[in-house]
């Protein structure tokens, strides 16, 4: 009888370093908003986004590639930066065949400690593009790492609220022996009926529906409106085919 690979969820980056992640998938989940905005991007014919962690190497690398620079801090657009955070940004008219260069607070951080600890693969996650996800995961057979970005480390509702909608439709592939996995899961199928209105009760709503963007963050909770994954290769992140 052949072993399941075994799936983690880790609760902020400030975690990574207890997982052994060598060998592993790493999927960067960072909802609202950085990795619902580059299935965004990259759904609507971006060529590829180039995730960066400071704003000086955004602009910089904005000029080198004629890309797109975008990046927020708490929610507001970056001075020097052309473009926001915000997945209603990039539709198709505007992106398509185009770079994006974008810059977040948390899931940026924690994509280059993943290669950095040494990822067999980092791709990103968000409910946008829930199904194209999990269709990968299962079709792999390696072990999974479900990183969620936090708050500047610190734990948040949503991005583990995403992780137990993965586990919910993977699990049966994946042994699984994890008290966060089990927490998120639980957590995710009390609230799935309701996902827009749960996460108004969360520090990030309070945070970013100051700034107007309460339609961004209900798309960030909607599944599968950006149904393709991004993964990371040579510095970029770009359209993965799922026709293995």
């Amino acid at each position: 009888m052949s072993t399941k690979p075994v799936l983690h969820t880790v609760l902020s980056p400030r975690l990574l370093d207890i997982y052994d992640i060598s060998n592993s998938i790493v999927v960067v989940i960072d909802v609202f908003r950085a990795t619902s905005t580059i299935a965004t991007a990259l759904y609507n014919g971006a060529t590829r986004v180039i995730p960066v962690d400071t704003v000086d190497k955004c602009i910089q690398i904005g000029k080198n590639t004629g890309g797109i620079t975008a990046g927020e801090r708490d929610g507001k657009i970056i001075p020097g930066l052309a473009h926001g955070n915000s997945p209603a940004e990039y539709p198709r008219e505007f992106i398509e065949g185009k770079t994006l260069v974008l810059t977040t607070t948390n899931g940026t951080k924690l994509l280059h400690m993943a290669l950095q600890n040494g990822a067999a693969e980092v791709v990103t996650g968000s409910f946008p593009n829930l199904s194209a996800l999990c269709s990968h995961l299962i079709a792999q057979k390696k072990n999974v790492i479900l990183g969620c970005s936090a708050w500047k480390d610190k734990f948040n509702l949503e991005d583990t609220l995403f992780a137990g909608a993965v586990i919910e439709r993977v699990k049966a592939h994946f042994t699984i022996h994890c008290d966060s996995s089990l927490m998120a899961e639980n957590m995710y199928q009390l609230h799935k009926n309701d996902l827009k209105g749960f996460i108004r009760n969360t520090t990030h709503w309070h945070r970013l529906a100051q700034y107007g963007l309460e339609k961004d963050l209900e798309y960030c909770v909607t599944p599968d409106l950006a149904n393709i994954l991004p993964f990371y290769k040579n510095g970029d992140l770009i359209v993965k085919n799922l026709v293995e």
